[in-house]
């Protein structure tokens, strides 16, 4: 954040990506949480009713359900999956090719294009898009949990956070010299003040943690699993959840299971007992499309597609968000090494806390295996696009300076230029009207969509969807607004905050 303008403070881009490395060795492959796996295909569940049954087994499920377990029976269902059956999901050298190879049903991740027209993807793997991802890890900002709408208990949030951070997060304090170059060029560049090393999430240029190690090994959301208890927890994979039961009394609706298929095809039924719970922990993508399709929602368009209603619930699908990405690429005379590491540098303006909001829509009635409709309606909102010309010109204003000057191309006359690899960065940043077609031309997606059951709208401040019982959802469909930041930190955490907040028995620590 440029502290001469605090109105940006939300204003966020993707600017460059650099990961560092780690002094400490890694730590042991650990593949204890198999014991808790087992294949849809010949699941048997230990008991005809759970305490808890989880939907979803990625970034918030995975955590969520290994705390539940320290007290509670488990079961968790994930439509993927074991992420370390393919070597691509786990090493960081191959990241892009989850990006790239996701058309096969057994990728471990899923493409789908928003009515935006991006291209974009969402994990299909147990640890969910948590082993996908850039690995970048920081905690969510003050912003995020004074916009809400929970009332946090910060002692219990921190002590989730450290719970996560002690299985999953490397850091080093130190920069290779590109890393260096665009660093102090920040600096220089108002993108200031120089936090140093913090997980917190701080205006300015900081280094921060990622989860993979010294090897490029990564450890996503899975490896919370190994805390899980073991004859409590059971997780059953490639069983793809296809709707939410209910009671059949429509003036006191509460959730009593759900009906899921295995890659074969066949239906299978499950559980909770009096007074257990179901709870969606499916994604922004999955948790709205699995309560429309199980009848709650807008009646008046779920009885369009024949669907019965079971409870009347307006906001489902609503509020969806995208932080648009604006990449800005260039090539460098000269190679610049790619180390494995697990510690990342960012800066303000990073990461875009978008005005605008789209909405998500069924793209087959009667079927979760098709992703649904999904609009984020980028730069819908002129502020938005505000934004991305503030942020675009901070851009330009550090490539400008002297320390950018080694990365440049040098022509017949010895002047230093930018090669710029597609879109170049328009000659005019003051003109606001090249600039606005930058900004829509360039935009990428962030992968960090959010929404869908907003907190407010359609959970309350303890993820109960309102109006029924038995039935939460938590997962980043319930965000209001971004964590400002990469939200894997902040999804997580809520996994483990949720449980312990709600049962003070827990281990908070």
């Amino acid at each position: 954040m440029v502290q001469s303008a605090p109105e940006d403070a939300q204003l966020v881009f993707f600017l460059l990506f650099f990961t560092l490395w780690v002094t400490h060795s890694a730590y042991a492959q650990d593949l204890n949480y198999l014991k808790f796996v087992q294949d849809a295909t010949t699941f048997s569940p230990q008991d005809n009713h759970y305490d808890y049954i989880v939907v979803g087994g990625g970034t918030a499920g995975c955590p969520l359900a290994a705390t539940l377990s320290e007290i509670y029976t488990v079961l968790l269902i994930e439509r993927g999956g074991d992420a370390h059956t393919n070597p691509n999901v786990m090493r960081q050298e191959n990241y892009l090719f989850n990006a790239l190879q996701n058309n096969d049903k057994d990728s471990p991740s899923e493409s789908f294009t928003s009515e935006d027209g991006i291209p974009n993807i969402r994990g299909r793997v147990l640890g969910g898009s948590s082993m996908v991802n850039f690995g970048i890890y920081s905690r969510g900002d003050a912003n995020f949990y004074n916009s809400s709408g929970i009332n946090w208990d910060f002692d219990i949030l921190k002590s989730a956070y450290e719970w996560v951070e002690e299985t999953v997060v490397f850091r080093k304090n130190e920069l290779d010299l590109w890393q260096s170059s665009v660093k102090e060029a920040l600096l220089q560049s108002d993108v200031t003040p120089d936090n140093g090393f913090t997980l917190d999430h701080e205006g300015g240029t900081k280094i921060t943690s990622s989860t993979f190690d010294a090897t490029g090994r990564r450890y996503g959301a899975v490896e919370l699993l190994n805390k899980g208890k073991r004859g409590n927890l059971q997780v059953v994979v490639n069983a793809t959840v296809e709707k939410v039961l209910f009671t059949s009394n429509s003036t006191d609706i509460s959730a009593v299971g759900v009906i899921y298929k295995d890659s074969n095809g066949r239906s299978h039924q499950v559980q909770v007992g009096g007074n257990g719970e179901v709870i969606l922990s499916a994604g922004a993508l999955g948790s709205p499309q699995l309560l429309l399709v199980s009848g709650v929602g807008p009646s008046s368009y779920l009885a369009s597609l024949n669907i019965p209603v079971v409870h009347h619930q307006p906001f489902v699908g609503q509020f969806m968000i995208d932080p648009p990405m604006n990449m800005v690429s260039f090539l460098s005379p000269f190679p610049i090494p790619v180390k494995k590491g697990s510690s990342d540098l960012q800066s303000h303006p990073f990461f875009l806390l978008p005005m605008s909001s789209g909405s998500l829509k069924l793209a087959s009635e009667r079927t979760v295996s098709i992703s649904p409709r999904v609009r984020f309606n980028y730069f819908a909102d002129p502020r938005d696009l505000s934004h991305c010309i503030s942020g675009l010109q901070t851009i330009a204003k550090m490539l400008k300076n002297p320390i950018m000057d080694q990365y440049k191309f040098e022509d017949k006359d010895g002047n230093k230029y930018i090669q710029f690899l597609g879109l170049s960065l328009p000659e005019n940043l003051s003109n606001l009207r090249e600039m606005e077609s930058y900004c829509r031309r360039s935009v990428a997606p962030f992968y960090h969509y959010h929404g869908g059951c907003t907190t407010k709208k359609v959970t309350d401040s303890d993820f109960k969807v309102t109006g029924i019982k038995a039935l939460r959802v938590v997962d980043s469909s319930t965000f209001v607004v971004s964590p400002g930041t990469n939200p894997q930190a902040t999804v997580m955490m809520m996994g483990r905050y949720h449980s312990v907040s709600q049962n003070t028995t827990f281990t908070m620590f």
